[in-house]
């Protein structure tokens, strides 16, 4: 019982500044004096509204002249989508909720409006028995032995 002693107290962690008290100016400067090392860095904008601020990175894509863009599917394979959609006598729908994509995929791909994506054209071809892709692109799909 002789080493509790009610009176004296033990400070363990002694809290610092907040973050907002050590970047104000006094505290900075206190620092300074005390000899201890500050790092200050200017942000770029800061405060300011410059977004809209013309740079370098704009205008040398401004010269650029290459003109990007996505690959886009040919009117050739829409037309075959067409034609084997008519031999099996399905409408875009009825194709769409075959191979599970929406109406809207369909007429794409028939518009040549839709990004190629090997999946969708790989269900196409075995919903309407037609290739798409290839030199034999419009020949029918020779159906593949299932293996077990």
């Amino acid at each position: 019982m002789a080493e509790s002693d009610w009176d004296s107290v033990t400070v363990l962690r002694k809290k610092g500044p907040s973050s907002a008290q050590a970047k104000s100016k006094q505290a900075i400067t206190a620092a300074q004096r005390r000899g201890e090392e500050v790092e200050t860095t200017k942000k770029w904008a800061a405060g300011q509204n410059k977004q809209h601020l013309v740079t370098k990175n704009t205008a040398k894509l401004d010269r650029e002249t290459e003109e990007l863009h996505h690959v886009r599917v040919p009117l050739e394979v829409g037309r075959v989508i067409q034609l084997g959609r008519a031999n099996k006598g399905l409408s875009q729908k009825d194709l769409a909720t075959k191979i599970n994509e929406k109406p809207q995929v369909i007429a794409d791909y028939e518009t040549g409006k839709a990004i190629p994506n090997n999946q969708v054209m790989s269900k196409i071809e075995r919903a309407i028995g037609l290739k798409l892709r290839g030199r034999e692109m419009g020949q029918p799909l020779e159906a593949k032995p299932k293996k077990k």
